[in-house]
């Protein structure tokens, strides 16, 4: 472990503060059977294995816990193993959508439901005027009940579109009616308020179903993910259909340079105000929005245009609603006969929502083919996987404040039964498509998410870096710009685990709904109701304002991770919070929309923060430094407000400091050459003054010994001096002299724009295993002899 202002001597774990605890014991989480096992599986001797798993190789700090992961990889390895035995693969066990729910089969179609609680069950629609007598079903030994419905003269009995409910009776003699859990599509009677769902017997004939037209882009080497929510970007105050978000939407989110497009909302939620996060119905699409068919369109859209499509996926809860979600099937059965844990274990107080029951056989086939069925019927790229802090725990998270020591990752807390599920989901997403992208939404920083299965760990991609949005929050409502402290701003943007990738982000959904504010709202308030026309000279909320929102979301892609997320309408600092129809603002969509046109105004500042974020999207598809694992942070000077480093090869000067402005500022850099500006956010197309000169050449100077970091500058190498105007972010590339076209690259961002077939200079990247290097700063660096030509 080291210190902001350490130089680096060995690899540290963790790029910033959390701490190794080197004296814990080994803690073993509590066995918990499944409910599925196997007295005559076989298993690898994990005692002679676990010595050589990879994440110990990585973090000797793990070894303590070795019995913590000796117990859940075995875990992992008989779950899997019992699939196999049973379900011939975990490719197979995850197509249950092809046995449960509606399935056309020769001459017919074949309905089964797992409900061991039910003592009677039949099936009942609109085919049958809602009359179940004669469509009684039959139960196995497993618990599942099923029905084979002949066609009627060679057409099916129950029509496409058409509404389908699962009749049963429980242990009481009572008769409910439940939206089948399997169920593609759930349809509500737009003529009634608050009407409940019906289920819907989706099977489109070949003249109606969507044809995929284009393939899966490749996949990004690092992702910049555009969140979107389709039911809130229209600009006028309704619900958005998936048609018209991809005909609409797309492509500004391509113009604006990013890569990937995550969709929120995409299962089916009874509960519009929930964000989608209360899912009743799992294999639905949320027909809000449209059909399967218009979800289809949208994502072959996005795959034409180059954007991979990530989904927000929630298995970290379900909604309690009994009648319209899964919820429903519950009716005081054992945890063995449901999809959820009974008592409190299977319900989140926080959340007013359901857990599942991870260990069940069903309720696994049940989410792995959840899981497959978005990715092999939709042609989805990834997922976000919600909610992993609380599958992680026992506590769900729920008042902990994690603060990095280990004891708190591995111990009887940890829920192993979901940690195996994970794991479980990891490989198999994997499998199936080799190129997904898989982040978890963990705030814990648990160790090990975000590597392999096969070296132990449980197998994400990507983790969302939570804590950086709540740092920039604090700042902006109890800080002073002049209390602004550089190194804590880095110390926060660094505070990761190296071998683990993070997706940064300034702010999400998760700042704009209605009681928070976005960043935008934070600076300038209700000033961006009055002073964001270019018409009149803007004051200095607005001059403030528009600065800092370029600075703060630049710096967290810049160093804040290896991905980077911004939420619809932030890039260009939309007003207003989000608030979903409700009784408290008289069912109004008036701030559940994206008012688009105010970016669209040409006399409005808007476009200036919409221009910039596109540029700095545009920097990493040109130099790629978001995937280069060379970070490196030389300069956090606390007098001038100043954060200098290095990712990739291009060099970042950022000054916060609300009134100096620096001419002649060294700053260090790791290669020799000719420098020259890259991106500026004081460009005059950014909002900005103009001050810095694009066509000026900033030459280095050696300093010190070769090799001998102590007598370097700010331990780099190199130097050359800048001018760094107050409340500006400027960006350096090195030109190639035996590049013609990087001679004549002056200002290369903005020649980019106007020209996106221009070829990308490469990047050097440094050793994958390379941890973010936070190195120590000369303080009152400013200097009056500018040997370089002067930037103005």
């Amino acid at each position: 472990m080291y210190s902001s202002c350490s130089v680096l001597s060995t690899p540290a774990l963790w790029s910033s503060s959390l701490i190794l605890s080197e004296d814990s014991s080994p803690v073993c989480s509590p066995s918990v059977s499944a409910v599925l096992t196997n007295e005559h599986s076989t298993i690898a001797n994990m005692e002679e294995d676990v010595e050589n798993i990879g994440l110990f190789s990585l973090d000797p700090g793990l070894e303590a816990y070795k019995d913590h992961f000796r117990y859940r990889i075995k875990r992992y390895v008989d779950q899997k193993k019992l699939i196999e035995e049973n379900e011939t693969s975990l490719e197979e066990f995850a197509q249950g959508y092809l046995k449960f729910g509606f399935n056309r089969e020769e001459g017919g179609i074949v309905y089964r439901e797992w409900v061991p609680a039910a003592q009677e069950a039949e099936v009942i629609g609109d085919f049958n005027g809602w009359n179940g007598c004669g469509h009684k079903m039959q139960k196995n030994q497993f618990g599942v009940w099923s029905i084979r419905i002949p066609d009627i003269n060679g057409n099916p009995a129950i029509p496409h579109n058409s509404r389908v409910k699962f009749r049963f009776k429980h242990s009481n003699g009572v008769w409910v009616d439940r939206i089948p859990a399997w169920i593609k599509y759930a349809t509500q009677d737009p003529t009634r308020f608050a009407a409940p769902y019906d289920g819907v017997y989706w099977d489109p004939p070949p003249s109606e179903r969507y044809q995929f037209k284009h393939p899966r882009p490749p996949k990004p080497k690092a992702p910049r993910i555009y969140e979107a929510h389709v039911g809130m970007s229209s600009l006028e105050p309704r619900v958005n259909t998936y048609r018209e978000f991809a005909d609409d939407v797309l492509p500004r989110v391509r113009a604006n340079n990013y890569n990937t497009v995550q969709l929120m909302a995409v299962m089916e939620h009874s509960y519009y105000g929930s964000f989608g996060y209360h899912v009743t119905n799992f294999f639905a699409v949320s027909s809000r929005s449209g059909t399967p068919e218009d979800l289809k369109y949208l994502i072959d859209k996005a795959h034409s245009l180059g954007l991979q499509v990530l989904m927000d996926v929630v298995h970290s809860h379900a909604s309690n609603n009994i009648t319209d979600g899964l919820n429903g099937f519950d009716v005081g059965q054992s945890s063995q006969d449901s999809y959820f844990h009974t008592g409190d274990r299977g319900y989140h107080k926080l959340w007013d929502s359901r857990i599942f029951n991870y260990a069940n056989w069903e309720v696994l086939r049940f989410l792995l083919s959840n899981l497959r069925w978005w990715l092999d019927e939709f042609k989805f790229d990834g997922f976000r996987f919600d909610g992993v802090t609380s599958m992680l725990y026992h506590h769900h998270g729920i008042n902990m404040a994690f603060t990095g020591n280990y004891n708190e990752y591995f111990s009887e807390a940890t829920d192993v039964d979901a940690v195996v599920y994970l794991m479980l989901a990891n490989n198999l997403i994997h499998s199936i498509l080799p190129d997904a992208t898989v982040i978890a939404e963990d705030v814990s920083g648990m160790p090990g998410l975000g590597r392999p299965v096969p070296e132990g760990g449980i197998g994400f991609d990507y983790r969302l870096a939570m804590a950086i949005p709540d740092k920039w929050i604090d700042y902006l409502k109890n800080k002073k710009d002049e209390e602004w402290s550089m190194n804590e701003i880095t110390w926060s943007l660094t505070n990761r685990r190296y071998t683990e990738k993070c997706v940064a982000y300034a702010e999400s959904h998760d700042q704009a709904i209605v009681g928070d504010k976005t960043i935008a709202f934070l600076l300038m308030d209700k000033e961006m109701y009055s002073g964001m026309s270019c018409l009149t000279e803007a004051s200095p909320v607005i001059e403030r304002g528009i600065a800092l929102h370029k600075m703060i979301h630049f710096l967290t892609m810049a160093l804040g991770g290896e991905g980077y997320l911004n939420f619809m309408g932030n890039e260009f600092g939309h007003p207003d919070w989000i608030d979903f129809p409700r009784q408290g603002n008289g069912w109004s969509y008036d701030k559940c929309r994206r008012q688009w046109d105010l970016v669209d105004t040409d006399h409005l500042r808007f476009k200036f923060l919409n221009a910039f974020n596109k540029a700095m999207n545009l920097l990493d598809e040109k130099f790629e430094f978001l995937a280069s694992a060379k970070q490196v942070v030389s300069c956090m000077d606390e007098d001038n407000k100043v954060i200098v480093f290095e990712r990739g090869d291009l060099v970042f000067v950022f000054n916060f400091h609300s009134e100096n402005t620096y001419e002649g500022y060294k700053v260090g850099c790791d290669l020799p050459g000719k420098y020259r500006v890259a991106l500026d956010s004081d460009a005059w197309e950014f909002g900005g003054h103009g001050r810095v000169g694009h066509d000026v050449d900033h030459f280095t100077t050696p300093e010190g010994v070769p090799g001998v970091p102590e007598t370097n500058f700010n331990n780099r190498p190199n130097s050359f001096k800048v001018l760094s105007p107050l409340r500006t972010c400027v960006v350096y590339y090195r030109v190639e002299e035996d590049s013609q076209e990087s001679k004549n690259e002056a200002g290369a961002v903005k020649e980019a724009q106007q020209n996106n077939s221009s070829s990308h200079e490469e990047s050097r990247s440094a050793d994958a295993d390379e941890p973010i290097q936070m190195l120590v700063p000369e303080i009152g660096v400013v200097e009056d002899d500018n040997d370089d030509e002067p930037d103005e």
